[in-house]
């Protein structure tokens, strides 16, 4: 004797007709979550283009303290170098010393000009 197949006819259909249902269930639009506040493109981009400019800017600005800093730090370096500081003054004298050459120079010309006249 063959043995009864599990479910009948009417069951294969109703089992059919559920999954057709489902297939089409797929195809049906589902309610979205719809943000508050909807931003445009070009309002995204303008605040992209406003972000990436405050970041520049303060990079700029950080670029701008380290190199006073560092410069600081090498002008001080410089006042503490006893070297340096002897070649400042040498070199101060003998600016004082050619000047004082020159002006001396200057009123020797002007009365001996003076002289010939």
């Amino acid at each position: 004797m063959r043995e009864a197949k599990i479910g009948g006819f009417t069951e294969r259909l109703t089992s059919q007709a559920e999954a057709r249902k489902a297939l089409l269930e797929k195809f049906k639009p589902k309610p979205s979550v719809k943000a508050d506040v909807l931003e445009t493109r070009a309002e995204r981009k303008a605040r992209e283009l406003e972000e990436v400019r405050a970041k520049r800017a303060a990079e700029k600005e950080d670029a701008r303290l380290k190199a006073e800093a560092a410069a600081e730090a090498a002008r001080l370096a410089l006042e503490n170098n006893e070297q340096h500081q002897l070649d400042l003054k040498r070199n101060e004298r003998k600016e004082r010393k050619a000047q004082a050459k020159a002006e001396a120079r200057a009123k020797r010309e002007a009365k001996s000009a003076a002289r010939w006249n």
